[in-house]
């Protein structure tokens, strides 16, 4: 079930497939895919298939943010399960909306969704070494580096390294 919940100055809802056209602006980037797993989309019809393959698949859930007010999408979150009490989490923003603080605010209240409401005991993300920005945050927000899995990815930039970025619950109860 996709909860939605709001943040100071975001609302976020679940992911529908009729949020391509304002997240294209984000898929089609060249710079803001770039450390994605897969390269830029060429065109809206790939943006819309991409999100209507990934809406609500079993155990993995996907919201997009707005502005308070809006409904037009500026960003994704994503919470995998990976196992009972233990999930993963994905973002991204569309370039008009970066620099602004809303993935901190995003990511933040979807961590006190998986941690305060729903018990997870972890959470982690991964990321590319070289996507400074999505480091940067996650070591902001509390995150700590555990470790770096060499090769691990085969992308559209070629193979990658990617870092695993861990967070326990509570870590984040004492923030």
């Amino acid at each position: 079930m996709t909860v939605a919940f709001e943040s100071a100055r975001l609302s976020m809802r679940a992911q529908r497939a009729d949020d391509a056209e304002a997240l294209f602006e984000a898929f089609g980037d060249d710079a803001t895919m770039l450390w994605w797993s897969s390269a830029p989309h060429a065109n809206l019809d790939e943006t819309r298939a991409y999100l209507t393959a990934r809406t609500d698949p079993a155990g993995q859930r996907g919201w997009v943010m707005t502005r308070k007010g809006s409904d037009r999408a500026i960003g994704t979150l994503w919470a995998g399960e990976r196992r009972a009490g233990v999930s993963e989490i994905g973002y991204m923003l569309v370039p008009s909306a970066t620099g602004q603080g809303y993935a901190r605010e995003g990511v933040s209240r979807l961590l006190d969704l998986l941690f305060r409401e729903e018990g997870n005991r972890r959470v982690f993300a991964d990321t590319d070494p070289d996507n400074a920005p999505s480091n940067a945050l996650l070591q902001s927000l509390g995150f700590t580096m555990e470790g770096r899995l060499r090769a691990e990815w085969e992308t559209h930039i070629g193979v990658r390294d990617t870092l695993l970025w861990g967070l326990l619950a509570t870590e984040w109860t004492n923030r």
